[in-house]
């Protein structure tokens, strides 16, 4: 488990005290999938490279199993690391080295040498899908090729922990979803806890059990993604699940209602739900908005409905709305 328990960082820049961090706890399960969000200057790389003390926290501790990593020495704190690899949206691959050998690195920095550590270096290699690359070098290879380098690289050692600086940030959508499936893949065959620092909600509704929303240094929100995906409650989180907003819309005259239809993974996304208004209940709806996507069978997003009616009518409509599984009605105010 990882602990993070009143963690805060600042730093001493020519404009005076900058505070990155302010005052985190948060408690990250074995084996869990943990997304940690916010858009740019929230303090989110700051705190990934809190958790493997690549920065010192001003204050607080940081926990792994029980250990408190802060108190270690350097010898010590070098050891623990070989526990925590970390892949970054920029691969930092060993440019010189072909992909077999960028792979033996940590390999040799752990004193394996041989054939036998080439056999493993061969094996990761499978597993990342690119078992035919071994003698290519990083300068021949796509974007999300290098990702999976870098990602066989990092697990090489065996690490209980993996952090993911915005490893998808830098790819293509459909790239980003190969990445994240072999991820979630290797997290679930090796058992490694995996941390995603993103600004992109799609990536922690894709992967991840869990997400604590930052916002200027602090923890607005974390819970479930199921949770905070249906129903955000802070400012920060709501901009991150509907970035659209209500933007450009015009203001409401008396009667008309706006109601938000959020997909969390709902099967029944293909049902007409506004010819349906319209036939079963008479209500007619307008759509405002709307942002939805497939994944697999499932649908995730959400559309934006306005419907001119009284508040009996309203209450009808998230009735029969809320019928349906894996789908959250609210009335935006």
């Amino acid at each position: 488990m990882i602990e993070l328990k009143n963690l805060s960082k600042s730093f001493v820049t020519a404009d005076g005290t900058v505070e990155a961090l302010k005052d985190i706890s948060l408690s990250i399960n074995d084996g869990e999938i943990f997304g940690i969000i916010g858009m740019s200057g929230s303090g989110k790389s700051t705190l990934v490279r809190c958790i493997n003390m690549l920065e010192k926290p001003t204050q607080g501790s940081v926990y792994i199993d029980e250990k408190n990593i802060g108190t270690l020495s350097s010898k010590q704190l070098r050891a623990e690391r070989r526990n925590i690899s970390m892949i970054f949206q920029g691969f930092n691959l060993l440019m010189q080295r072909n992909c077999l050998k960028n792979v033996l690195f940590p390999l040799e920095l752990e004193g394996l040498k041989g054939e036998k550590a080439k056999q493993k270096a061969r094996e990761l290699l499978q597993v990342v899908g690119l078992a035919d690359k071994e003698k290519v070098y990083p300068a021949q290879l796509s974007g999300g090729q290098k990702q999976r380098i870098a990602i066989a690289r990092a697990i090489a050692t065996n690490p209980r922990v993996l952090l993911c600086d915005e490893a998808t940030s830098a790819l293509d959508p459909q790239t980003t979803h190969s990445i994240l499936s072999l991820i979630k893949e290797i997290n679930q065959k090796l058992g490694i806890t995996v941390v995603v620092i993103t600004h992109q909600m799609s990536v922690v509704e894709e992967i991840c059990d869990k997400v604590a929303i930052l916002d200027n240094g602090e923890v607005v929100e974390c819970g479930k993604v199921s949770d905070i995906f249906s129903s955000p409650k802070s400012k920060a989180a709501k901009q991150l699940v509907f970035p659209e907003g209500e933007q450009n819309i015009l203001p409401r005259k008396e009667n008309e209602h706006h109601i938000r239809v959020v997909f969390n993974g709902a099967v029944a996304a293909k049902t007409p739900f506004i010819a349906n208004l319209a036939k079963n209940k008479g209500i007619a709806a307008s759509i405002l908005s709307a942002s939805t996507k497939s994944i697999g069978k499932k649908a995730y997003g959400n559309i934006l409905l306005e419907i001119n009616a009284d508040k009996t009518k309203i209450k009808e409509v998230t009735d029969y709305l809320n019928e349906f599984e894996d789908i959250f009605v609210e009335e935006v105010e």
